[in-house]
Parts: structure tokens; sequence; C-alpha cells
């Protein structure tokens, strides 16, 4: 009986090395494959995983002459403003404008009651008559006196004193003339006309109404806007380049909307204040528009900019290429193999627009424009057809003589 267990334990081991060998056998096909495959000489490496390209604006620094402009604040102001007061006692009869009338200088503006100032006139004038009807009957009574003297019908005293009437009723006439004037300039200052070219303001008094002379309420405001003038500011730094400028010639100054996105006349500078505002460091300047278009109004804030110079032949790019970082500045230059070098830049002048470079970039470069954030050294750009189209445009351009 023993001997059948231990023939099932026989062929159990049998098995178990059989099942073992397979398995070695097993995994030294797939070590030997896998090895083959490693060093197969036609199996090839991977290709690394590459950014893709990125689209972006591109610009070509340029030279170009470029203006350099001072930038200030300031205030627009009336070239002239009156206001228009009586300057006699009486009763505003009537306004011969209309509120915000352009009207010329010698416009009727308003009409006070002048009938006692012609009374006064016409008094004037009626005693000058007397008193020259009373001088010329003294000079015909001195003329007979002179006559008779030589033989002694008159006496010397009689003729003195009747040279002393003719001499007496001369000034007496001289004084009726004064009267008569004084007079008159009573009676004109009745008829308010417009010193000034320019437009009128609100009505401060309706007719009807008592005027007088001592009164500071005026009837209307005139105020002249073509031309019209500009007040405004610069640092003080900057006033031996205005000094320089103004020395050299006329000075143009642009007018700005408070967003600096309107242009809203052009001038030019008048005078510079003649001392500097100590408190803010700080010099006033005054400049002259036409105005013939009435887009700058009394009282408006402005942005002003000075023409300081022109830079001839600079090398420029836009501002919209320019990155600031913690070294300075530098844009995004693309190579000839379409990559980006990030490339530190050295400028002179920086306007909304337009970049002066002086160093770190030569003339036919390209830079780009848009997709800063996106941009490192190495990765490969593609140019938008827009730009590119533009860019060669503008290189076709600058190359027709």
């Amino acid at each position: 009986m023993p001997k059948p267990q231990n023939d099932k334990l026989g062929f159990a081991r049998r098995i178990g090395r059989t099942r073992l060998v397979i398995a070695g056998i097993g995994s030294a096909a797939l070590l030997a494959l896998a090895f083959g495959g490693l060093h197969s000489p036609s199996s090839k490496a991977a290709p690394p995983n590459l950014p893709p390209a990125i689209s972006a604006d591109t610009a070509v620094a340029a030279l170009a002459d470029v203006p350099v402009y001072l930038a200030g604040l300031g205030t627009v102001q009336a070239f002239y403003t009156v206001t228009v007061s009586p300057r006699v006692d009486g009763e505003l009869k009537r306004v011969a404008f209309t509120e915000g009338q352009t009207v010329k200088q010698g416009d009727l503006l308003a009409q006070i009651d002048p009938r006692p100032y012609q009374a006064t006139y016409d008094q004037a004038v009626a005693t000058k008559d007397k008193d020259s009807a009373q001088l010329a009957n003294a000079q015909h009574d001195l003329e007979r006196y002179i006559t008779l003297a030589p033989q002694n019908f008159t006496s010397k005293q009689v003729l003195d004193t009747q040279r002393a009437l003719v001499a007496q009723l001369t000034a007496q006439i001289k004084g009726d003339q004064a009267s008569i004037d004084s007079a008159k300039t009573q009676l004109d200052y009745t008829t308010i006309t417009s010193p000034i070219p320019g437009r009128t303001g609100i009505r401060l008094v309706d007719p009807g109404n008592n005027l007088h002379a001592a009164s500071t309420t005026g009837i209307v405001v005139v105020t002249q806007i073509q031309p019209i003038s500009v007040i405004f500011t610069l640092p003080e730094e900057d006033l031996l380049a205005i000094n320089a400028g103004l020395a050299a010639g006329p000075v143009p100054v642009t007018a700005l909307s408070r967003d600096g996105k309107t242009e809203l006349g052009s001038g030019t500078v008048m005078l510079v204040d003649n001392e500097i505002d100590q408190t803010t460091g700080t010099i006033r300047l005054k400049a002259s528009f036409p105005n013939t278009d009435n887009k700058l109004w009394p009282g408006e804030f402005v942005n002003a900019k000075v023409l300081e110079r022109t830079q001839q032949n600079a090398l420029t790019i836009p501002t919209a290429a320019l990155q600031h970082g913690p070294s300075g500045v530098f844009a995004y230059v693309v190579k000839p193999d379409s990559t980006i070098e990030m490339r530190p830049l050295q400028v002179a002048e920086e306007t909304a627009t337009t970049t002066i470079v002086t160093g770190g970039l030569q003339e036919g470069e390209r830079v780009t424009t848009s997709n800063a954030y996106r941009m490192q050294s190495g990765v490969h750009v593609n140019i938008t057809p827009a730009a590119a189209a533009g860019n060669q445009s503008a290189d076709a351009g600058k190359a027709t003589p």
C-alpha cells in the first residue's frame, strides 16, 4: 500500500520541475526580445516634445526723424475777457444781444435811457452859443475902441477893460466846449457797445432795471476765443530747452484732450513766465492758438505737448515691443531661424507709440509687438500675415526714393 503514495509524490515533483523550466525559458525569451529591441540597428529615437510655434505681430527697427516733446498740464483761457458794465446811472431800456452770440468790436449790446444826458448836452451847447454871441459883441466893441483910441475919443482904461472882457469870454468859450465834451461823453456812455470781438455769455441783468456806474455786477461778460490762450506748466528742468527753442524761432505746441487721444489745436509758445514756482518746482508758459474750430474753450483742462526738438535718423521701434524687467528694458528679437531672443536695450526717448533705441539693436532687425507674456528665448514664432504685409509695405515705402 505505501508504494502507490510514493508514485503520486514523484509525479507531482516532476510536474513542478517542468513548470519551473518552462517559466525560465519564457523569461529568458522575453529578456532576449527586449535586449534585441533596444540594440537593434533599425530602431530610432523618439522625437522630443517641442513647444508649438507662437503667432505674433512684429515690427522692423528702422531709422526715422522722431519729434521729441515736453508734456505739461494746462488750462484754456480766453485771449481777452471783459465784464461789460455801465459807466453812467440810468434805466436799462434795451438789451441788443442774444446770449451766446458772437459779436464784433463796436456792436451794440445795451441801451441806457439817454434823455437826461441828452438834455445836459443840449444845455451845454446852448451855453456855449450864448457865450459865443457875447464874445462876438465884445470883439466888435474892442475893434471900435482901438480905432478911436488914437484920436483920444476913448480912454485907455476903457480899452484895457474891453480887452480883458474879450479874453474872459474867450476862456468862457473854452470852458463851455469842455462842458459839451463831458456831456457828450456821458451821453455816449448810454449806448453800450462791445469793446472786443468775442462771444457773449449769460445775461446778468434784464431790461427795466436801474443801473449804477458803481455796480460791479455788469451786464454781460464777453470773451475772445479766436485766438485763445493756454496756460500750462513744465518742470523747471525744461526751462533751458524751452528758452533755447524760443531763441531759435517759434516753438510749436499741441493741445490734447484730458485723455490724450484727441488733438484740439496747434499753436505756438508766446512767453515763459518771469519766475519759477518754488513750491512746485515748475515754470508757467503761455501759448496762443487760432482756435478757428472752437475746440478749445475757456476753463477747459488740456494736455500740452511742446516740440522740444526733432531727432534726426534715430533708430526706432514701436513702444509696444518694449518690455520692462528687473534688469531694465528689453525686447524679444526674431532671429533668422524664427526663434526668439530676449535682448537688453538702451533707449533715449519713449512715447506712447515710438521708442528711440540707442543700443542693443540694429537697423532691420525684427522685434515682436504682441503675445509678450508667452515669449521666452528659443521659442519659435509665426509672423501673422497682417503684420508681415504691413512691414513689407513699410519697407517698400522707405526704399522708394
